[in-house]
């Protein structure tokens, strides 16, 4: 999983509330079997006209379609980011897309979790504090861009306004790291042997190799 120590890049405000995973990857997008190419199908039902993905046919009012947006790898959103299902491809869009982090009042909990796992960070921050990042940002996105410190867990704006936020510290290792639950579990291998091998004394009947049929 890629690292995340800072990061500055271009915000695009979506400051819609009730994003679900549905309006963030599509059900009928859910074509493929690796997550390489889904971004192309990310906010499908939004990003193009009357929902059809196919190449000329984005619609221009959309702001991660508009020029001023382009290569955004920030999402400023309203409250409830992600609620829905627990469907992890809408993540996989998201982070394909180049979304990197995502900062929203309050987010759906099991879609908080699989940004973490994933590489994506999900910010909190108030309305208020979101409201005035994107007052900033809009009048000229490409210069106005965004830097973010996971390490001291804070955003800077253009003009040097800083807000600070909160992530479990567990979380925010694994993020810094770039470790994934499987890779969590890998830094764990020595102790997992010695337990096993302790096991096979103790329990040997356990470890024996059985008949297919038994």
């Amino acid at each position: 999983m890629q690292k995340f120590l800072t990061h500055q890049g271009i915000a695009a405000p979506l400051l819609r509330v009730n994003i679900d995973t549905d309006a963030i990857l599509p059900s009928r997008e859910m074509k493929r079997v690796s997550r390489e190419g889904l971004g192309g199908s990310l906010f499908a039902g939004w990003r193009y006209l009357q929902g059809v993905v196919k190449a000329g046919n984005l619609d221009p009012e959309f702001v991660l379609n508009q020029p001023a947006y382009a290569d955004a790898s920030i999402l400023l959103t309203g409250q409830n980011m992600g609620c829905g299902s627990s469907r992890e491809f809408a993540v996989w869009a998201l982070k394909d897309f180049g979304i990197r982090a995502i900062v929203s009042p309050s987010f759906g909990a099991i879609f908080y979790t699989n940004c973490i796992r994933n590489g994506v960070l999900p910010i909190i921050l108030d309305e208020k504090q979101i409201a005035d990042i994107a007052t900033e940002v809009v009048p000229n996105p490409q210069l106005n861009q965004l830097s973010i410190d996971l390490q001291h867990s804070q955003i800077t704006t253009p003009n040097q306004q800083r807000y600070s936020f909160r992530i479990e510290a567990s979380y925010q290792q694994m993020l810094l790291n770039g470790l994934d639950p499987i890779d969590l579990t890998l830094q764990l291998q020595t102790d997992i042997d010695e337990f096993i091998r302790a096991d096979q004394v103790k329990r040997s009947w356990a470890h024996a190799n059985r008949p297919i049929n038994d």
